[in-house]
């Protein structure tokens, strides 16, 4: 059984020491590389600290026997010189460990980072010297940070990391006492966190595992009255604030995972230990659950969902609302009114100013910032010498020629662009033949991104515009899942139980509906949807007279059954 963090025996006095009354030694070595057998120790450095004070330090050279490679004194600064009238490792260990002070009544918890390294030096330098190692009790900090932050909060687990992470106010710097400082930083703020979830004695610290714990197991109850049916299931703390939504096809039985240890991932025990309720919402089908999860996300930005970190803000490409229009990159979660002309949404910023760059490229556009009037008193800027902009802000003669171009812009981002990727396409073999093969890539790489996202708009475009619609798709148990959908919005689902007749099921669905208002619809409900309809499995029920749907045709038989049942 190992003996870090604490994985020896517990006594009885372990369950009642308070970690606020419990002395710690933190220990660093530098060495003069090579295995622990050889005992190669150069440097000791040490700090015994209790309740947040430091009690002393102790720090000494040490000569290991042997020489010390050049690379280890790059990386330590520590050479043969600083070593060659140090006391040896024998003498070193046993002035360290009476330093600690591990064989009076009360004895202090070792500490390391990386305890196996440092630790393993030390039991070796006393086998080979024939010193008594006390055997302490030992705490890695490594293993401790590992199973108490998350994978979000620092990218590894390095003293340097960790040291920054808890604004530690010394660096690490490959000395012995530095470092050893640094890791009393990291174990008061590894504490300090363990605190926040009730662990304040030695015996919760060094049992400490993360998932699986009894605190956890004991919030079992919080699932005890939740549906075992598909929907989606809300946790909140104390002060009723959402942490964390999910979606399950058995939402009771999923919500009881996260109380046992199947649930590893750190920030869900995190989570966990705040939860105090867990409310349950049932939904009819799979894709019902998956949209209203995206909406409560939206709504209540849970704390614990990596979505809501980073909230739904896609940027799309529009003209302004003015006398003479600019092309302009705006960021919304949902989609553009149909009054405006857009393009979109982009993956990101860069990809969406490529598609503007193109727009400009190849319509003259204007590209100022100033707004221009009829009483505007203004000169041309250098676009205009360039022969790229046509000025509107010189007199009449040219304001009335910028129309046209407002105009030809609109038709290019309402879909009508083939004429532009031909022109891009020529330009591209231009640069190539001349072998200026930057400004062909930056030439292909515009007309993708304006092509890409008049693609993703008219796509997008094309379902929002319908005021009602009605499909269904077989599930996996044999009944229907029915789905309306009024302008890109999920306005309704049902499911059709195997062997019932669905017409009965539409019906009920259809009077649901109260009336087709427009309301404002998240881009990546309206994307599942489109993905849903196209899927090749979903079958076209009903739409609004007048509007067609133009994903691939289903056949007409399995249509045919829906209809009849």
């Amino acid at each position: 059984m190992s003996e870090f963090l604490g994985q020896t025996a517990l006594t009885i006095s372990d369950i009642d020491q308070q970690l606020a009354h419990t002395t710690f030694v933190i220990v660093d070595l530098e060495t003069a590389g090579g295995k622990p057998d050889d005992a190669g120790i150069t440097e000791i450095g040490a700090v015994k600290v209790r309740g947040g004070e430091v009690l002393g330090e102790f720090r000494t050279f040490c000569h290991p026997g042997v020489p010390i490679p050049a690379f280890i004194s790059v990386l330590t600064g520590i050479t043969n010189h600083h070593v060659a009238t140090a006391p040896n490792v024998a003498s070193a260990v046993v002035e360290f460990l009476a330093f600690a002070g591990f064989d009076c009544e009360d004895p202090p918890v070792l500490v390391a980072h990386n305890a196996p390294f440092d630790v393993g030096f030390l039991k070796s330098a006393c086998a080979k010297f024939d010193i008594h190692w006390p055997a302490p009790k030992i705490v890695d900090t490594v293993i401790l940070a590992r199973k108490i932050l998350r994978k979000d909060e620092v990218k590894d687990k390095k003293l340097a990391t960790l040291a920054r992470f808890f604004s530690a106010p010394v660096s690490p710097t490959h000395r012995a006492l530095d470092d050893a400082r640094a890791t009393v930083s990291v174990l008061h703020g590894l504490i300090e966190r363990v605190g926040n979830l009730g662990v304040h004695d030695l015996a919760g610290l060094t049992t400490f595992d993360g998932p699986g714990t009894q605190r956890r197991r004991r919030k079992r109850h919080l699932a005890t009255d939740l549906p075992e049916s598909p929907g989606v299931y809300i946790f909140y703390d104390g002060a009723d604030r959402a942490l964390y939504v999910g979606t399950s096809k058995n939402i009771r039985k999923r919500v009881m995972t996260y109380f046992t240890a199947a649930e590893s991932r750190s920030r869900m025990t995190a989570m966990v230990e705040l939860a105090q309720r867990v409310q349950g919402f049932v939904c009819e089908t799979r894709l019902e659950a998956t949209i209203r999860e995206l909406r409560i996300i939206n709504e209540l930005r849970p704390s614990y969902n990596a979505r809501s970190r980073n909230p739904e803000k896609t940027i799309w490409l529009t003209l302004t609302d003015e006398k003479f229009p600019r092309a302009s990159l705006i960021r919304q979660a949902t989609l553009p009114t149909e009054d405006r002309t857009f393009i979109g949404p982009f993956v990101n910023q860069s990809w969406a100013q490529l598609a503007m760059d193109a727009l400009h490229e190849t319509t003259k556009l204007r590209q100022c910032k100033d707004r221009i009037t009829s009483k505007s008193v203004m000169s041309a800027c250098a676009l205009y010498e360039m022969d790229r902009c046509i000025a509107p802000c010189l007199p009449e003669t040219q304001a009335t020629r910028y129309d046209a171009i407002v105009t030809n812009s609109k038709k290019i981002l309402s879909g009508d662009s083939s004429h532009v990727t031909t022109k891009f396409m020529g330009s591209i073999q231009k640069f190539v033949d001349l072998e200026k093969f930057e400004e062909a890539a930056l030439s292909r790489d515009r007309m993708h991104a304006l092509a890409g996202g008049v693609h993703r708009s008219t796509k997008l475009r094309s379902l929002s515009l319908i005021p009602f619609l009605l499909a269904a798709q077989l599930n996996e148990l044999g009944g229907w899942d029915i789905h309306a959908i009024t302008y890109g919005r999920l306005a309704g689902a049902i499911q059709a139980p195997p062997g019932q007749n669905p017409k009965s099921y539409l019906a009920q669905l259809k009077a649901t509906i109260a009336s087709e208002v427009r309301l404002p619809t998240l881009v990546s409900e309206t994307e599942l949807l489109f993905k849903w309809l196209g899927d090749g499995n979903t079958r076209l029920i009903e739409i609004a007279p007048g509007h067609t749907w133009q994903h691939p045709i289903t056949a007409p038989s399995k249509a045919q059954e829906l209809r009849s049942g």
